[in-house]
């Protein structure tokens, strides 16, 4: 009778139409926005926290590499033990356990507690992220995969946009402080509990999972490896979104010490680019029935080359903060381009390994960003680092993108022919 009630809920969430395709996007993308809000939300208090804990901004920032590395060797390990047991269970217990770490962010006494509970924040926040994405593969395939994650990366894009501006927000509560932010985050944690208990279904049948071991998860990340066009879009999404994280570190100081803006202020800039990965993700899904994503995510690639070829000669001139602004927005659009159509891509084979192939998706920025994020701070009175670090990424990124992935068009193309 249970078997029977796991195969009548796979079937009912197998391509998901009207409210019901709405109500699941909405769903994942509060999921999936448990990372955005873990990484952006703390980010006007740096200046805070530094003063607070007596730490440099180098410090502060390496909270934010835990956070990221957190991210990422969780994704890897929950990924591969969602094939194996399924989205939903491994779902309800790290987001438990994100509830508690949050708790110990809020009440670190020291850089160091709060470095740690950061670290197991980002670990357990990684399940919304990688089983979000997940499920997303087990359920579409095809267009219906690009559209549908496409409509789930607007949704998402919105985090990075809300998050710092809520943190501000906080911030800006007389008697508020930077821990006020945390307990905001074990609040939010407690009702995504509640949301996943009560309204989501279990997606992946019993008869599509992978023995759990050691041993199968390295053969199974083997295999992704080897994989020359998974690999290749992923390396190219590491590069690119991975720098990124430069911009994240770097701003809260680049904007507030440099050029003397407000948290609050701050938290409306940062928002303002939630709007540029808005726009680009949604580009992607209008246009993936016209053009190819091979060719939507060739143009984010230059895009963002050529954007952060002018945020680094703006940052070498000092120029005034419009213009750092500007090309970081045009960056973030072309990120949101690059996110939405590298998915589809990478995994449009991975039905039987999805938790791992999203797992691999989402560490390697991740990994990346956790070794650029301190970067910046290393001099904090130019804002040359973030400069260099998103032109020098953007760079690699187009040359993987250009050479490593050239020789798998064709057979792509002929694919998507073969495939109707």
């Amino acid at each position: 009778m249970i078997v029977i009630q796991q195969e009548k809920q796979v079937t009912e969430m197998h391509n998901p139409t009207g409210k019901q395709r709405i109500g699941l996007a909405l769903l994942l993308g509060m999921l999936a926005m448990m990372g955005p809000f873990n990484i952006d939300m703390y980010l006007p208090s740096f200046p805070q926290i530094a003063n607070d804990l007596d730490a440099t901004a180098s410090l502060v920032q390496l909270s934010l590499t835990a956070c990221l590395v957190g991210l990422a060797v969780g994704q890897m390990v929950i990924g591969s033990i969602s094939d194996a047991i399924g989205r939903r269970k491994p779902l309800l217990l790290f987001l438990s356990l994100f509830v508690l770490a949050s708790l110990l962010c809020a009440i670190a006494p020291n850089i160091v507690v709060l470095i740690i509970a950061r670290f197991i924040q980002g670990f357990t926040a990684s399940s919304g992220i990688v089983l979000s994405r997940a499920v997303v593969r087990d359920i579409f395939s095809g267009k219906a995969l690009t559209q549908f994650f496409s409509l789930l990366m607007v949704i998402n894009a919105t985090a990075p946009m809300i998050a710092p501006m809520s943190g501000g927000a906080v911030l800006s509560i007389p008697f508020a402080t930077w821990h006020t932010i945390f307990y905001f985050l074990f609040v939010l944690g407690l009702i995504m509990v509640l949301i996943v208990a009560f309204k989501l279904k279990e997606s992946l049948p019993p008869e599509k999972r992978q023995p759990s071991s050691i041993k199968q998860s390295i053969k199974t990340m083997g295999s992704l490896w080897k994989d020359r066009s998974f690999i290749g879009y992923a390396i190219v999404v590491c590069f690119v979104q991975g720098g990124t994280f430069a911009y994240v570190s770097g701003t809260p100081f680049i904007y507030q010490d440099i050029y003397h803006v407000s948290s609050f202020v701050f938290s409306i800039l940062f928002g303002m680019n939630g709007l540029a990965i808005i726009f680009g993700s949604f580009l992607v899904g209008r246009l993936s029935g016209r053009f190819e994503e091979r060719s939507l995510l060739r143009t984010g690639v230059l895009i963002s080359l050529t954007a952060n070829t002018v945020l680094l000669i703006m940052t070498i001139i000092q120029a005034p903060l419009v213009m750092i602004v500007l090309p970081l927005f045009f960056h973030l659009n072309a990120v949101g381009i690059i996110l939405t159509s590298s998915f589809t891509l990478a995994m449009r084979n991975q039905s039987s390994r999805a938790g791992s192939a999203s797992a691999l998706l989402g560490m390697l920025p991740l990994l990346m960003g956790a070794i650029v994020a301190p970067l910046v701070g290393l001099n904090e009175s130019t804002a040359i680092p973030m400069g260099a670090v998103l032109f020098t990424n953007s760079f690699i990124g187009a040359i993987i993108f250009f050479t490593l992935t050239k020789e798998k068009e064709q057979s792509d193309n002929e694919e998507l022919v073969e495939n109707g």
